[in-house]
This record gives structure tokens, C-alpha cells and sequence, in this order.
């Protein structure tokens, strides 16, 4: 292998501002690549960094180079979508010493039973350990948890992370998530462990941000996730949910995006960007 090649294959760990990552996401931890640090960083990422599609509705674009993932979420307290959050997370698991794949997800929402098929755009990790053979699945870019991860063991049984209800199936190839929800229990998405590099996530963050067929390029979508309840904005939709299932809605005005992004999902916008935001001509209400 080039040297080259093997940069590409890695994740960069060395360029990451190790001390600055760990402030934004409030670990002061161990620095030992184990399972109980690895559940540790997870739950920490995952309630600190929000998701947010805002920079494509802005107009600009999202780079996936590691100087730019730690610029925007550590440097500035913004959060990112899937691939963002994955590529900076990556980084971090890959200081502190831990094995790491990068893998691909089909979004399904219960499509799995028919409906169109949607293309394989979600970034996940595959993460192991030096203390045994257990493999991992680190899911820091979903916007709704895990707060932890989750082992990839052939079992359909439903498990709990917090207070959250999980299944995990394995279906020839697939692995299926299920997760339980306002709908009840409803499949999340599928995975094979075919690993994806940086180059691969650089090809599916091109078709998420540009492609007039994504659902982050026609409107806001934000997720800020907490052990014990889950925010989502949709346009001007505000919805919360909580684990038992239940949650509420409401619509919002334009003039309360401002406030909203700043309470709810701890993002605050130059004030240019929130003219922008607020006036926009893709919003549908």
C-alpha cells in the first residue's frame, strides 16, 4: 500500500485537536480505547453536537476535510448531519487507539416493505476494541442516538439504551435497526459491514447536499437529542418526542427560528445567516 492509499484509509486522527473535541462534547475521561470509554464518547457526542442541515439551506457547501469538520462543530459549537459528525468522530476513536470502519446505511423508515428504495447515504462506524473480539456499532450521526453503542450480535431481541427501545436483526447480508417510537416499532435503517472510506462518504455528502432529490436541500431539518427526550424541526414543524412513545407538535412562525435555534438545539446564527434563514423563498408555509 502507497502511502497515499494508507492515508486515505485512515481517518486522520493525528490532525484532530484532541484536547478541543473533548471540551466541545464534555468528556474529561480516560484516554484508554476501551468499551467503557468507547460508551463513554458516544453518549457524550451525541447529547453535545447537534444535527443540522443549515449550511446547505444557507447556500454553501459541506466539506468533509477534517480542518473544516473541526472549524464548523468544535471551533464555532455548530453541529453537521451524518457524514460530519462521522468523519470528526472517526478522528477522535482513531487517537485514542481504537479499530474503525467506516460503514454505509439505507435510511428505511418502514419502507422495508415496499415503497421506493432510498440510496445508501448514511455514515456509521464499525468499532472495536484491544480488550476482546466484541464489535461495536457507533452511531453518532443519525440525530436520534443511540446514547451508546450498540454489539453486532445475531439477535433480534429488543434492547434499551437509556431509556430508548432497540432492535438489531440480521437478515441474510443486512443488519436491520429497529427502533420504538411515536408509529410504534418501525425499522430505522439497514447496514452491511462492506467498509466505506473518506472517499466513499465524500460521494454520498455530494448526493445529501446538492442533489434536488435529498431531503436536506428543501428544507431546514434539525435534530437535538437528550437521554430523556428528542427535538426535531422540519421546516417550521417543531416536534418532540420522548421514549415511552409519546411527544407533541407545533407549527412555529418564521420570526421564532432565531430563538428556537438557539433554546432548543443550541445553535445561534450571524445575523445575516438568520435573515436568510427567515426569509428564504424554499419554505412551504
Amino acid at each position: 500500500m502507497t502511502e497515499d492509499a494508507g492515508r486515505d484509509a485512515r481517518w486522520l486522527g493525528e490532525e484532530l485537536d484532541l484536547d478541543a473535541y473533548l471540551a466541545r462534547i464534555g468528556y474529561d475521561g480516560p484516554r484508554t480505547a476501551s468499551v467503557a470509554t468507547l460508551r463513554a464518547l458516544v453518549r457524550a457526542h451525541t447529547t453535545s453536537v447537534p444535527f443540522e442541515n443549515l449550511e446547505i439551506i444557507l447556500g454553501r457547501g459541506i466539506p468533509l476535510d477534517l480542518e473544516s469538520l473541526q472549524h464548523k462543530l468544535v471551533r464555532h459549537a455548530r453541529g453537521g448531519y451524518c457524514y460530519e459528525n462521522v468523519g470528526l468522530f472517526a478522528a477522535a476513536l482513531e487517537r485514542f487507539g481504537f479499530g474503525v470502519r467506516g460503514l454505509s446505511g439505507r435510511v428505511t423508515y418502514g419502507s422495508l416493505a415496499g415503497g421506493s428504495i432510498r440510496p445508501a447515504t448514511h455514515a456509521l462506524l464499525r468499532v472495536t476494541t484491544p480488550e476482546d473480539g466484541r464489535v461495536w456499532i457507533c452511531d453518532v450521526g443519525f440525530g436520534f442516538g443511540p446514547l451508546e453503542p450498540f454489539e453486532l450480535v445475531d439477535s433480534s431481541g429488543e434492547f434499551t439504551i437509556g431509556d430508548w427501545r432497540f432492535r438489531l436483526e440480521h437478515r441474510d447480508d443486512l443488519w436491520v435497526l429497529h427502533q420504538f417510537g411515536r408509529d410504534g416499532w418501525i425499522d430505522r435503517y439497514t447496514f452491511t459491514e462492506n467498509p466505506q472510506y473518506r472517499i466513499d462518504f465524500a460521494v454520498g455528502n455530494h448526493f445529501v447536499s446538492t442533489s434536488p432529490h435529498s431531503p436536506f436541500t428543501t428544507r431546514p431539518f434539525l435534530q437535538r437529542f437528550h437521554p430523556d427526550v428528542h427535538h426535531v424541526l422540519d421546516d417550521l414543524t417543531l416536534v418532540t418526542e420522548y421514549p415511552d412513545g409519546t411527544g407533541e407538535s407545533r407549527e412555529l412562525d418564521a420570526a421564532d427560528l432565531p430563538k428556537v435555534l438557539a433554546d432548543v438545539f443550541d445553535i445561534e446564527l450571524a445575523a445575516a445567516d438568520t435573515d436568510v434563514l427567515v426569509t428564504t423563498p424554499w419554505r412551504t408555509n
